[in-house]
């Protein structure tokens, strides 16, 4: 037998029996069409087919459809569903891709004020390395309220009390119109900021009035001239709407640090246009780097600069950490303009909203663990944490994650994909197709339309408010008053099968001014990290500057 289909596969390759099969169908269709009038369909169905066997066969661009007429399309639609299949139907509860389903489940279940209990026990493998939990009191305390705030610009004209809890920067033009309706109109109902990401003020999140934390990107979209230049005209016109509350730099973003970005002539429509001040179907550039600014020094003055435009609203910037250098030069410029921002945020390489190159995605940027304690940890050692508050981003969507985030040194935290589930996001990861199955980021209206907004705007409020809720029962049982109280001492880390370590043993810590006893050499640096890149650090430059004898500290 196996002799017999060997031979027939030398004259017709079995590989395209199903392309045969088709135009046999198609044959016995059109003649049972023709002899007795029912039929056609099949015919029909038979005759594409084997045309399009035809076509396959003779096309050179796909090696897999030229060897397998008609039946090789089955492994494009087994590809394109691979997704999916994998999503709903094998993938684990836990398994991070980038978000479990665990966690998922968690949000869709709080924005829809659904119970969020589990039976039976933790599913976690609390054996496991890296497994984490926090340190419980006897005496736990009794909070009267979950709404926990932070004072960001103190002594400023228009300081600001904040949530804890935050949405990140997400611009219109990456999220739909009625997605930003949604976000704003929930951060109006929960007293919270709802960041404009570097796509500016649309008129979308001006509709509910919610609160607005304005980033200013490289691009300068709502304060730039015709050459995309920064306009303070524009800048103060805009940054004097009471719904701006905060005003943010951004440096760098966890998605794709480094890295600039442009939106396609096509898909800068008119009402992006009009909210990012740019001309209708132009290619949008987003360039890598500020214009306004080149070096550490420059930076502090232009923060000093939009806080006096914007009529003394809080300013500070958003950054991923990068090279340690550059970080310590801004310090160092801090030191020596008396120039501080009224905050920093430290956005997490596992950030990432915005579609990015897998290389940067995966590979380019401080982790928010290891980027929030370098920039907390640095504050200390110059004593200067008490004057600048620290919010923090990267893959924060719980209570615990929030807790956790704290105890490294953050004051606040903002998520993003947290607040797109709580939209109805179920990770598709179709963002920057504009094939986003739920409505949330695309600009298609009829996908859009799927998205209806006094729904969506109570679940991004229920959210917040039951993950501040979840929050405060933590904060109850650690025995604290508040959650700025969490430390490194109340969170514990399994590092292997029979040793656990609080944080505060694992991570670095550095003591408050002992970065600046050790420039003037009356103790040792703290840590490596300080030994080797604080020389390499100038105010003047955001690129080393080795002193003498220091040239070997960068091949380290």
């Amino acid at each position: 037998m196996h002799e017999w289909l060997r031979r027939l596969d030398a004259y017709f390759p079995v590989r395209w029996w199903a392309w045969l099969a088709c135009s046999v169908l198609c044959l016995l269709a059109t003649f049972t069409w023709v002899a007795f009038g029912v039929g056609g369909g099949l015919a029909l169905l038979g005759l594409f087919l084997t045309l399009l066997g035809l076509r396959d066969a003779r096309q050179k661009r796909h090696a897999v459809l030229r060897n397998y007429p008609v039946i090789g399309h089955l492994r494009f639609l087994l590809e394109f569903i691979r997704p999916e299949i994998r999503q709903y139907f094998i993938e684990a509860d836990h398994e991070a891709a980038p978000f479990s389903r665990q966690q998922r489940s968690l949000v869709y279940q709080r924005a829809k004020s659904e119970g969020d209990k589990r039976p039976f026990g933790t599913q976690l493998d609390v054996q496991a390395e890296g497994y984490e939990w926090i340190n419980h009191s006897l005496a736990p305390t009794q909070l009267p309220s979950h709404d926990f705030r932070v004072t960001i610009g103190e002594g400023r004209a228009q300081p600001y009390s904040a949530s804890v809890f935050n949405i990140s920067a997400m611009s219109f033009g990456s999220l739909s119109a009625n997605a930003i309706l949604a976000l704003n109109g929930g951060a109006k109902k929960g007293g919270f900021m709802h960041d404009t990401g570097e796509g500016s003020i649309s008129r979308y999140h001006r509709e509910h009035g919610g609160d607005l934390v304005w980033e200013i990107g490289s691009g300068y979209f709502g304060c730039r001239d015709a050459d995309g230049r920064f306009d303070p005209e524009r800048f103060a016109q805009q940054a004097a709407e009471p719904q701006v509350r905060l005003i943010e730099i951004k440096l760098s973003q966890g998605a794709k640090p480094g890295h600039g970005g442009m939106l396609p002539g096509p898909k800068v429509t008119p009402e992006i246009a009009e909210t990012r001040g740019i001309p209708v179907g132009v290619d949008c550039i987003s360039p890598a780097a500020h214009s306004a600014f080149t070096t550490p020094v420059e930076l502090l003055q232009f923060v000093e600069r939009l806080r006096e435009l914007s009529g003394g609203k809080p300013t500070g910037f958003k950054l991923c950490i990068g090279h340690p250098w550059e970080w310590f030069a801004i310090c160092k410029a801090m030191l020596e303009t008396n120039i501080l921002p009224d905050f920093i945020v430290v956005d997490g390489a596992e950030g990432g909203t915005g579609a990015a190159p897998l290389e940067f995605t995966d590979h380019v940027g401080a982790p928010l663990q290891e980027g929030l304690l370098l920039v907390h940890n640095t504050l200390v050692g110059l004593n200067l944490r008490e004057k600048i508050r620290i919010g923090c981003a990267g893959k924060i969507v719980s209570a615990f994650d929030i807790a956790r985030a704290m105890a490294l040194g953050a004051d606040w935290c903002n998520s993003a994909r947290g607040f797109m589930f709580a939209l109805g996001c179920i990770q598709a990861q179709s963002c920057h197709t504009g094939t986003c199955p739920t409505g949330v980021t695309t600009q298609d209206p009829w996908r859009q339309r799927a998205l209806v907004v006094p729904d969506k705007a109570e679940r991004v409020y229920r959210y917040h408010r039951h993950t501040l809720h979840a929050l405060q029962e933590l904060t109850q049982a650690a025995g604290l008053d508040h959650p700025h109280a969490f430390t490194m001492a109340h969170i514990v880390r399994r590092v292997s099968k029979s040793d656990v370590r609080l944080l505060r043993n694992l991570l670095p810590q550095v003591a408050p001014g002992v970065l600046l006893a050790a420039m003037e050499g009356r103790v040792d640096w703290p840590h490596n990290v300080y030994r080797l890149y604080w020389p390499l650090a100038s105010s003047a430059s955001f690129t080393a500057v080795p002193a003498e004898g220091e040239a070997a500290a960068l091949s380290r």
